[in-house]
């Protein structure tokens, strides 16, 4: 069995830690990775020893690379197409005009969303990803509410399996440089992390918007991205709100805070969500994606509605009496066991081998 992974390369945030999780679990004789374009995901991998190829796409719209594509996907014997992102289906399902091998892809996003606020050009994108959706033969949804997405997308339900992100759970041994006081603030702060991209679609204002009454919460915005000069305008003459930017130690991050925060308007099952777990600190997020299968209940963490800075700025106040109390140390270990034991990469792993197997 060979399996090529086809991705943009360029990705910072939850989908490179997906691919990267699931290619470590897999023999490396049985994965291939394929980017269209050098960036974080592809530096990544090449440091990682993964098999990992360049397209080389001169710019978004060189439509030459699917010919490359196919060339390689021929050269390598591959059995089933794995295409992860807009851009990697665009070109997947063009391959497969002469590439006729098994084509899947894991939606990772709201594709009606990817594009959001991206004008004519937005739209343009977006119906190039819904037709490529067409041309694929099994999909992945990383929530069940994605696969629901999907069955409105007109997908049939048999060719939809859902998957939940998994991280890798196992202490990595290493020590804790960072500390509060480097970045100005005292452990009896209430300190929130956002790790996400600094785009619409994570929300970020509705978190300035709960914060505004609350000079002694502090958060850290932790991510990078097209939209960052807007965002931090939402922000300005908010002290207690610190942009940190793109960074390689969110594990640390996540350590000198007391919890993680997602404010998103649009989820799949987000892995920020896990890298907090893993870190024993509960979170505060919106009611998006699957994130109810990792936050049940109060005893792991506060789920509140979508776009609601009111409700978020009471379990704010929460938060912080469970800080004052020692309760938010229990979340954060009860939200650790539920993790650990439900959302590890190798169950990940596992359920795609599965069905790669199944479709061969």
């Amino acid at each position: 069995m060979k399996i090529a992974q086809v991705i943009s390369g360029a990705e910072t945030g939850g989908s490179k830690n997906h691919v990267l999780s699931l290619l470590e679990q897999f023999p490396r004789e049985e994965m291939l990775l394929i980017c269209m374009q050098k960036g974080d995901l592809y530096y990544a991998a090449s440091r990682r020893d993964i098999d990992v190829r360049l397209l080389e796409q001169k710019s978004r719209y060189d439509m030459t690379a699917a010919k490359r594509l196919v060339e390689l996907l021929k050269e390598e014997e591959v059995n089933i197409v794995h295409s992860h992102g807009p851009r990697a289906n665009l070109f997947a399902a063009t391959a497969k005009k002469k590439f006729n091998k098994p084509l899947v892809t894991t939606m990772h996003s709201d594709p009606t969303l990817d594009f959001m606020g991206g004008g004519v050009k937005g739209k343009v994108f977006t119906k190039l990803n819904l037709w490529a959706y067409k041309r694929m033969d099994h999909f992945f949804a990383v929530s069940e509410r994605f696969k629901q997405q999907l069955i409105d997308l007109n997908i049939h339900a048999i060719d939809i399996t859902t998957i939940y992100n998994g991280i890798d759970f196992e202490p990595t041994g290493k020590t804790r440089t960072l500390t509060r006081s480097d970045l100005g603030l005292t452990e009896h702060d209430l300190v929130l992390a956002m790790v996400a991209r600094l785009h619409p679609v994570k929300g970020h204002q509705y978190a300035f918007e709960a914060l505004k009454n609350h000079p002694d919460i502090h958060l850290l915005v932790v991510g990078s991205g097209p939209y960052e000069s807007e965002i931090r305008e939402q922000a300005k003459g908010m002290p207690n709100v610190h942009f940190l930017g793109r960074r390689s130690d969110v594990d640390e991050i996540y350590q000198i805070s007391d919890v993680g925060l997602l404010t998103s308007v649009s989820e799949s099952f987000p892995l920020a969500l896990l890298e907090a777990a893993k870190e024993k600190r509960p979170v505060i997020t919106s009611d998006v994606g699957g994130v109810r299968e990792l936050v049940p209940n109060e005893e792991y963490g506060w789920v509140v509605p979508i776009k609601d800075p009111d409700s978020l700025e009471e379990v704010l106040q929460e938060a912080v009496t469970c800080k004052n109390t020692g309760a938010l140390r229990q979340k954060g270990y009860n939200l650790y066991k539920r993790a650990s034991e439900h959302f590890s990469s190798e169950n990940m792993a596992k359920s795609y081998k599965n069905v790669y197997s199944r479709l061969l």
